[in-house]
């Protein structure tokens, strides 16, 4: 009889353990979700929406980003001025900028064998240590800040030398060269092998490895620093968010550091926004759309994000609604917008809309969901 009891006992719990797991992973309920804040759009105004007649609040959105060099005051004050309560944000390319090679060659990327590097899949990135280039970003990441009423400033292309933006990403070491060695060894203490490029690469990447890692992304994040101290000389109520890789640190043998430079603990003293880019189609993941977030759900682990009212640093995923690489079907939409708005996420932006509003019908579907997740 106590046998027969217990083993109910038993079931009963482990049927209440089994109803607690699946209430955990349950899909969210469909509706109003007042902890997202930002419903947005990458890629520019979206006039295609104004020609129809429409406004953003008609399509839910309440926020978009516009390149650098599309930043006047004229047109924010407009967009502003037509969408009341509208965000207008602007991104800012950091290591991107390849005409600037044309007159000073001596800024790019050095490999392991001392000659340039090439651009992979023609992602053509800069030294992070040439001096010019730096003051040409930081100029004109000021001047960006200072022509418009702009609600803040992403970064874009802020990490290595490299092309992850695909399925199989290509991802070379770098930089190597005179300036990147001497800056190294003097603000370390090692000291370098006299001889070849390859054989000083040898030890940077052999016994070295952990130091020169960790020099490379503290290069990064000095740059972070200082845009950061420009933003609060310049336009302090805007926002400093960036665009970057979605990979875990533990991805592709630390890729996110080693290879990319990016150290997202050191960065997030000077930024307000981690807007991760889990583009699922283009990265593989076409079929699997919860990997949106699972990704955002390890940034807000790995840097003690929850997405709750009063905390200072927020994610807001870029996600992927247009064709790039593999297509995303038009049935997915709500699917790739619910994964991309779940919590620690607390806003969300769709890319890219140029690509985007042909299909008119993702358009749609984006505002209908837009607008049941309001408040």
């Amino acid at each position: 009889m106590m046998e027969r009891t217990l083993c109910a006992l038993m079931k009963l719990a482990l049927g209440a353990a089994i109803l607690q797991a699946g209430a955990a992973t349950a899909e969210p309920e469909p509706g109003p979700r007042p902890w997202v804040e930002i419903r947005g759009i990458y890629g520019g105004t979206p006039k295609q929406i104004f020609d129809r007649g429409k406004t953003l609040e008609d399509y839910g959105v309440n926020a978009v980003w516009m390149g650098s060099g599309e930043v006047t005051r004229e047109g924010v004050e407009k967009l502003k001025a037509d969408n009341p309560g509208v965000k207008v944000y602007a991104e800012f390319n950091t290591m991107h900028v390849a005409d600037y090679l044309r007159d000073h060659p001596d800024a790019a990327p050095i490999g392991v064998d001392g000659a340039r590097s090439p651009a992979p899949n023609g992602w053509q990135g800069i030294c992070p240590t040439h001096s010019e280039y730096r003051l040409n970003r930081m100029k004109a990441f000021r001047e960006t800040l200072e022509k418009a009423p702009i609600d803040g400033i992403w970064l874009d292309y802020h990490h290595a030398h490299a092309s992850w933006e695909q399925a199989e990403p290509v991802l070379p070491d770098t930089c190597f060269c005179p300036r990147c060695l001497e800056t190294f060894a003097k603000q370390t203490g090692v000291e370098l092998p006299q001889g070849t490029t390859a054989e000083i690469t040898q030890k940077l990447l052999g016994d070295e490895r952990e130091r020169w890692v960790q020099w490379r992304c503290d290069v990064f994040t000095d740059w972070v620093r200082e845009f950061r101290e420009i933003l609060d000389e310049t336009r302090p109520d805007a926002l400093l968010g960036t665009f970057h890789c979605p990979w875990t640190e533990d991805e592709r043998d630390g890729a996110l550091k080693n290879k990319l430079a990016i150290d997202l603990k050191a960065q997030a003293p000077y930024l307000d926004v981690f807007s991760i880019m889990p583009y699922h189609a283009r990265f593989g993941h076409v079929d699997d759309v919860a990997w949106i977030s699972r990704q955002t759900e390890w940034l807000g682990q790995h840097l003690g994000i929850k997405g709750v009212p009063g905390e200072r640093l927020k994610i807001w995923p870029i996600i992927q609604l247009a064709d790039w690489g593999e297509a995303v079907p038009t049935e997915q939409v709500r699917d790739v917008l619910d994964h991309g708005t779940r919590a620690p996420s607390t806003g969300a932006m769709v890319f890219l809309w140029s690509w985007l509003h042909p299909q008119w019908e993702k358009v749609e579907e984006m505002g209908e969901y837009y607008k049941s997740i309001r408040p």
